[in-house]
């Protein structure tokens, strides 16, 4: 992709947004019910399709976890479906009036959502991302430029011929120019020419690892809505529920433990270490490499062996952490684990380590869990709950385009709303200043 057809594509992309941002909500949504059903249809290509690209990335020796991430199956299909369910069942968010006034001088002026224009989406892995990043820009009235991951590119195509089957489907309801799949070339001058691509793309999203967000954000010349690599940390209070939270970190870190949302550190109280760190090591025996500091490694190690502690000696996996693995984004079955004197030091430790996405505490201190919620800069924080829940369909939104981890625009899950923007309508009688 060169500078001449990066602008062709986006010439192309804000002549079918016009056209889009001319839909009713009920056209857009017919549009979007003919394209859930296009998926569903195509279901066995795409699937087909998505082994391609597995089968490429085993032999490139991608993680287990990252795997995990990349494939598609039924059910898969079956949840992209229902979560382009839910955000049909939505409001549409273009014009909605957000505020409205009148001024001394008898001007009657009006606040009104609407739609950014043309978006681009830079992604990893995750071709489901594909059909949530369209479904979400083209309900709120945008086109989009998806440029997803080479790991992925056999699934991504034939999700995007599958989406314009479905727009073609839904007749004049259907805007069929509004995506464009960049094809991602190896030397990678694709991003950067979406990055430079000033006055033709309103905004980028970057959506993957630390590496793909940080090069986005220092050399994009347009606005970018930053999406964060997840650190995510699970602090156990002195007056946690252990089993309880032994639970939730075990949820937490090994349900998918290449999504962002999964906790890479665990941070304990020295009180109630030698209670929990047992337990923790029995809900992660076999499964998590664990690497401590001095404190809690000592504790692992002296965990005795017999048949009530059901951890045999393979399954006793305790590494001495080294210091570059805390504040580390593992994706992958590994965890550290600190042990902190009390709260305070708990909160100035994710402060300082997180990429401020999603922390939880687990404790049964009203007062110090709203402690850690009012002073922990993070987009989710919870209390006593997975981290787990950081999503767009756990949220309610269907599907999301990322989670934010900046202050400005849009912060944590990001559904429809969030690419929108506002412009003042104002209507007046002749008034002059």
């Amino acid at each position: 992709m060169n500078t001449t057809l990066i602008s062709e594509i986006c010439s192309n992309l804000h002549t079918a947004q016009a056209t889009l941002a001319l839909h009713t909500a009920a056209q857009k949504n017919h549009a979007l019910t003919c394209v859930a059903a296009a998926i569903s249809k195509n279901r066995d290509e795409i699937i087909a399709a998505n082994k391609i690209d597995l089968d490429t990335a085993r032999k490139n020796g991608m993680s287990e976890a990252l795997l995990e991430r990349l494939m598609l199956d039924g059910k898969r299909i079956d949840g992209i479906v229902a979560s382009m369910g839910v955000v049909i069942s939505q409001s549409d968010p273009i014009g909605e009036v957000t505020g409205g006034w009148n001024t001394p001088t008898g001007l009657s002026i009006k606040q009104v959502r609407v739609p950014l224009g043309v978006v681009a989406i830079i992604y990893e892995s995750r071709p489901n991302v594909t059909v949530d990043a369209f479904c979400l820009a083209y309900k709120s009235g945008n086109a989009i430029l998806l440029r997803g991951s080479s790991s992925a590119l056999n699934s991504n195509r034939a999700l995007v011929k599958a989406i314009q089957q479905g727009l073609k489907d839904a007749g004049e309801d259907g805007v069929v120019g509004a995506l464009a799949l960049a094809e991602p070339q190896k030397d990678h001058s694709d991003v950067d020419h979406i990055l430079k691509a000033v006055g033709l793309i309103d905004c980028v999203l970057p959506r993957g690892g630390a590496k793909l967000i940080q090069n986005v954000v220092q050399n994009a010349k347009i606005p970018v809505i930053e999406t964060g690599a997840g650190i995510c940390h699970l602090f156990v209070d002195e007056s946690a529920d252990l089993d309880a939270a032994a639970k939730i970190a075990e949820n937490a870190k090994i349900q998918r433990p290449g999504a962002c949302n999964a906790i890479e550190c665990i941070l304990v109280h020295e009180n109630i270490a030698a209670q929990f760190l047992p337990k923790l090591a029995k809900a992660f025996a076999g499964r998590v490499e664990i690497r401590a500091d001095q404190k809690a490694y000592d504790i692992f190690t002296a965990i005795p062996l017999h048949p009530a502690d059901k951890i045999a000696e393979k399954d006793r996996n305790f590494v001495l952490a080294k210091d570059s693995d805390f504040g580390f984004e593992f994706l992958d079955l590994i965890c550290a684990v600190k042990i902190v004197s009390d709260v305070r030091e708990a909160i100035s430790y994710i402060n300082s380590h997180s990429t401020k996405h999603s922390e939880s505490i687990c404790t049964n201190d009203r007062a110090h869990a709203r402690m850690f919620q009012a002073q922990v800069d993070s987009a989710c924080v919870y209390v006593n709950a997975s981290t787990r829940f950081t999503d767009g369909g756990e949220f309610g939104f269907g599907a999301e385009l990322g989670i934010s981890t900046q202050k400005l625009h849009a912060r944590g899950p990001m559904g429809i709303k969030a690419l929108t923007t506002t412009k003042f309508l104002i209507d007046g009688d002749g008034q002059i200043r």
